[in-house]
């Protein structure tokens, strides 16, 4: 595994544990398929379908801003993407949708600073 799959795969355990603590239910992590990849599935509290894109950074300098945030990671083309694979999963796994709720995107962001980290979650993209 290399250093940025390894950053990743923090950031998503960081992100996953995160929202069981929030009172999520996760029901699926890493879902591939050829034409994209969800990051986490899980239940929101108000059963709520959530494919939640999870983005990750190492900030080595403590002291000063990271030259990129991880909110800038995720591009339109990015964003067009993840929405069709939801849409895909949605439509395939009807079962998990609420008709009033429906389902959404949301991002968790880390930036990770030796053993501490900062967090964001940004519901409804």
């Amino acid at each position: 595994m290399n250093r940025k799959s390894e950053v990743g795969k923090l950031g998503e355990n960081i992100a996953c544990r995160y929202l069981v603590e929030n009172n999520f239910k996760v029901i699926e992590r890493n879902f591939r398929k050829p034409w994209g990849e969800l990051d986490i599935v899980a239940m929101a509290p108000n059963k709520t379908l959530v494919f939640v894109e999870v983005k990750t950074i190492r900030n080595l300098s403590q002291n000063i801003e990271p030259d990129i945030l991880p909110e800038e990671q995720l591009t339109k083309a990015k964003l067009r993407k993840l929405q069709r694979t939801a849409s895909l999963y949605a439509g395939e796994n009807l079962k998990l949708i609420d008709d009033e709720r429906g389902w959404r995107i949301d991002l968790i962001t880390l930036t990770i600073n030796g053993e501490n980290y900062v967090i964001k979650h940004y519901q409804n993209i």
